[in-house]
């Protein structure tokens, strides 16, 4: 996956401590691997989309945009999405009507033109660049895509795109020290509107990878309150008061595990605005001495998918979302 290791090339700046975060008391659903085998396999998959009858989902894997269909149960097998192959694609996400979805590229902003370069710290890496464009739905396939506007891609980093139903968008791109954090804009009238900074949590983490609830009631998202440490961070969740965000709730080692035991990003809203799915490189535990059968049991799993790099992921969001409703 290339977004990650240059959205983790965070600054070097001077920050202080950060506000206390804490985590929500309620019991958790264990994560469990999305499609083992089939979508979830060995060569590191990310950022599921799924239209909103749940059948269909887009993900990427390394530097491609991948297409599953689901039937009577049973998904198939990925292939390349029809806007994808030629570019280094990835991140997408789907409306929640389903009728066009954004992504990210490096493709050239303008036809003959380079693939877009990215810039960290002053050094240029040409082709790994990011800019969000949108490809809408036509009858039964997809239009071209189309690059989004400045008001969006003011940074030739600029990942994680997440869509509201009023068209809001919600993504990342670096600050002027290299620190990574969300940003909205909306869409009025048919237009992106100037990207706002989305105030949430302590103003010097670093915040990443926003997974919008179709209503804006609520947001899952990373974030590393050392924004020096050079990490994506942990999972966490956070609900709208009024006209701003409320303290984001830890979603707790159950998902993020203990410190430097695994990494999980890339956070979207399942269809049924209930359910979490991420990327990780979490891997099943084993306990020793292993019997015969054990052994060929991790042999198949490490085989199809379970061999340490990333595989997407899911778990109920039914406790954090009910206990607060209940308050």
């Amino acid at each position: 996956m290339i977004r990650k290791p240059l959205s983790w090339m965070v600054a070097v700046g001077l920050f202080g401590a950060v506000s206390s975060l804490f985590a929500a008391d309620v019991p958790v659903a264990q994560p469990q691997v999305f499609a083992p085998g089939v979508i979830s396999g060995p060569a590191g998959e990310a950022c599921p989309a799924f239209t909103p009858d749940g059948n269909t989902v887009y993900f990427d894997v390394g530097s491609m945009i991948l297409v599953s269909h689901r039937e009577h149960g049973i998904w198939s097998k990925p292939d390349i999405a029809p806007f994808s192959g030629q570019w280094l694609d990835h991140d997408p996400t789907m409306s929640p009507d389903g009728s066009y979805l954004v992504f990210v590229s490096n493709r050239p902003v303008k036809p003959g033109a380079d693939a877009l370069a990215a810039t960290v710290h002053g050094k240029v890496y040409p082709g790994r660049g990011g800019h969000l464009w949108r490809v809408d739905r036509k009858g039964g396939g997809w239009g071209t895509p189309m690059h989004l506007p400045d008001a969006v891609n003011a940074s030739d980093r600029t990942y994680a795109p997440s869509i509201a139903a009023d068209g809001s968008l919600y993504f990342i791109h670096p600050d002027e020290q290299g620190v990574f954090h969300i940003y909205s804009s909306s869409f009025v009238h048919g237009a992106y509107q100037p990207a706002a900074l989305v105030a949430i949590g302590d103003s010097l983490a670093s915040t990443h990878d926003p997974a919008i609830a179709p209503d804006q009631s609520f947001m899952v998202f990373n974030l590393s309150p050392d924004a020096k440490a050079g990490d994506m961070g942990d999972f966490y969740i956070a609900f709208r008061d009024g006209d701003h965000w409320g303290e984001p709730i830890d979603l707790g080692e159950a998902i993020n595990g203990k410190p430097g035991k695994w990494s999980q990003w890339g956070a979207h809203i399942g269809p049924d605005r209930r359910t979490l799915y991420y990327t990780s490189d979490r891997h099943t535990e084993l306990s020793f001495p292993l019997t015969p059968e054990q052994a060929r049991a991790a042999l198949a799993r490490m085989e199809s998918w379970d061999n340490g790099n990333d595989n997407i992921w899911y778990v109920p969001l039914g406790p954090w979302l009910d206990a607060h409703h209940a308050q």
